[in-house]
């Protein structure tokens, strides 16, 4: 089987350009072919020599694949489903939003986490994606080129697959690359603490934290990981950095009736953030099979943000995209289809 050219650094198709003899310059003429004219194949490199394509494509393939299925919801929500590590399968979703496009990106096949509230979690963990696999999904939906945001909220927890994260990172910020800015790409954690520290001090782009609880032993019904990766120790290492700048600090808390949505919950949430420079984002829970837990009602949202922005912590309500073709947050799965 032929390697995949995509999700290739700079540094990684150097080395190949040296393996055939290249010139040195030829690798920033392939980086550019991939990643800025976005070919297909090998042969459409033309500024390469004959011998040189026919050299490379004995041994690589541009190595982009479309997805195989696509979902479109009634909001205009778009959910795909792209072939990864064999025969197994991950999801993408695509956000339209006015003048916004953004592009919820999977990290793995599956995930280790196990939280209670996501059907992700209860598939269980099937592998790690590779930095191909990832990147992938950002140039192979249709609608690649109108894409203005990305979020690594999709499946898999992004910071248990670290290197293959870092080098997609890598691909999408370099002026050889995407040439994106960092603040267009959002990576998503439920805090895997020394990959989370590697992260702030190697990359630029924003940080989203998955809390949920403001108490220790309610994340820790919710999330097992707690016990792991607890979140005052998350917090702490948090406020060793400025996000004052251009860097955005952002919490995510799912919200369910009767269980972390009182004040006295966001009284405690209130005291664990102050004085960070971060924003808090609630979010409706989107009932997922076999698990007990309802969403909280519209008033009790409200109540909990207007207390947090009373009291200095920026809050946001976030709208639901995509509930209908199960796209939404924790709903992303592939375990049926993983079984056909």
């Amino acid at each position: 089987m032929k390697d995949k050219l995509i999700g290739k650094t700079l540094n990684e198709i150097k080395e190949i350009t040296a393996k055939y003899g290249m010139p040195g310059f030829t690798a920033k003429q392939i980086a550019q072919w991939l990643y800025e004219k976005r070919v297909s194949s090998v042969d459409e490199m033309t500024n390469l020599s004959k011998k040189h394509r026919d050299m490379l494509s004995g041994d690589y393939e541009v190595g982009r694949t479309a997805p195989s299925h696509e979902a479109v919801s009634a909001d205009g929500t778009k959910k795909y489903l792209f072939n990864a590590a064999g025969d197994k399968y991950i999801e993408s979703v695509y956000i339209p939003d006015k003048e916004r496009a953004t592009l919820c990106v999977s990290s793995q096949v599956g995930c280790k986490m196990n939280c209670v509230f996501c059907m992700t979690g209860k598939q269980g963990f099937n592998g790690d994606l590779t930095s191909a696999e990832i990147i992938n999904q950002i140039m192979s939906i249709p609608d690649s080129e109108k894409l203005t945001n990305l979020v690594f909220m999709g499946m898999g927890e992004p910071m248990d697959n670290y290197e293959e994260l870092i080098k997609s990172l890598d691909i999408l910020t370099a002026d050889w690359g995407f040439a994106w800015s960092p603040k267009r790409i959002t990576v998503s954690t439920i805090g895997v603490e020394k990959n989370v520290r590697r992260f702030l001090d190697e990359s630029k782009c924003h940080l989203a934290v998955s809390l949920h609880a403001s108490f220790p032993d309610k994340r820790q019904e919710l999330m097992p990981v707690e016990k792991a990766w607890k979140m005052y120790d998350i917090i702490s290492l948090l406020k060793e950095y400025d996000f004052s700048k251009q860097r955005r600090l952002s919490f995510e808390y799912i919200m369910f009736h009767g269980f972390n949505d009182s004040i006295e919950d966001a009284k405690e949430l209130a005291l664990l953030l102050k004085g960070m420079d971060c924003r808090v984002n609630l979010i409706r829970f989107h009932a997922i099979p076999n698990v007990d837990l309802k969403s909280s009602d519209e008033d009790a949202m409200v109540r909990f943000r207007d207390y947090l922005n009373d009291h200095g912590i920026i809050c946001t309500i976030r709208s639901s995209r995509g509930e209908d073709i199960f796209a939404a947050c924790g709903m992303l799965s592939t375990k049926e289809g993983d079984k056909k």
